[in-house]
């Protein structure tokens, strides 16, 4: 009698004892998802890209309307590029496209699975190389909110060091393992930074991440600005930072259609 085994041993074991082997059932989709909603995630790709805060590398997704466990993210292509065709629906606990049909995914998709499964209250991440954030995320100088659109910068922004979690690497948050290391330090802020590589924003919705991502960049800009000039710095405190960011919520529609009508030519 077999007292313990591995699991190719068993299975080979069950399958000669004529037992069952029960395989994993495919991901199935959460439903067709709105056209409109489909656009609005080129259109954040665009945006970001037309803001200067992606470049030919970077990505966003959304968490599918119709089911918590499943996302929408583009196929691995300049985010500039991007168009309806090229978004793919990921089951969140495989990371993988339910159909991909030859289309390339992003290595760095961990980051939006992982998060995702942490964060039940974000239903869009993104992820850039924002160069404004870089010389924050690599010396000990935090980001802190110089003003009121950025009021989301006051809960704290932690940053990410990949060599805790793996000792040397190539930056990139390429499995499950670091993209729940990288979740774990974004705790329930709304930007987590990147030692040596960019930083991550999550929000309620599209919209809310790509104002987010834009004003990140800009108050990082800012600060260093501010810094450069010497002598102390009054920044936000979390109490105006939290009363400020509820109000930019209500009104983040204005800046969404300017953007967007910057970024499409007028669509």
């Amino acid at each position: 009698m077999i007292k313990a085994c591995g699991i190719a041993v068993c299975v080979l074991a069950a399958a000669f004892c004529g037992a069952p082997v029960l395989a994993q059932a495919p991901a199935v989709s959460g439903g067709p998802v709105d056209a409109a909603v489909v656009e609005d995630l080129v259109a954040a790709n665009r945006i970001l890209a037309d803001q200067g805060v992606l470049d030919g590398f970077g990505h966003v997704s959304i968490r599918h309307p119709g089911h918590p466990n499943r996302l929408l993210l583009s196929r691995s292509l300049a985010p500039a590029l991007t168009a309806a065709g090229d978004i793919m629906e990921y089951d969140v606990d495989q990371c993988a496209a339910l159909d991909a049909r030859g289309r390339s995914s992003f290595l760095e998709r961990f980051i939006h699975c992982e998060i995702y499964k942490a964060r039940a209250d974000v239903k869009s991440v993104i992820h850039t190389h924002s160069p404004g954030v870089v010389p924050f995320a690599a010396s000990q100088v935090p980001l802190r909110p110089m003003y009121h659109v950025a009021g989301f910068l006051a809960a704290g922004v932690p940053v990410f060091e990949i060599r805790r979690h793996a000792g040397m690497t190539n930056m990139l948050i390429g499995n499950a393992r670091l993209g729940k290391a990288l979740a774990d330090t974004l705790g329930d802020k709304a930007v987590v930074l990147m030692r040596g590589h960019g930083n991550v924003v999550v929000a309620p919705s599209v919209q809310v991440a790509v104002y987010r991502a834009v004003y990140t960049e800009i108050n990082a800009r800012l600060q260093a600005q501010a810094i450069a000039l010497g002598g102390p710095i009054t920044y936000l405190e979390r109490e105006e930072g939290e009363q400020a960011d509820v109000i930019q919520q209500q009104v983040v529609m204005r800046p969404w259609e300017l953007w967007r009508m910057k970024a499409l030519g007028g669509k």
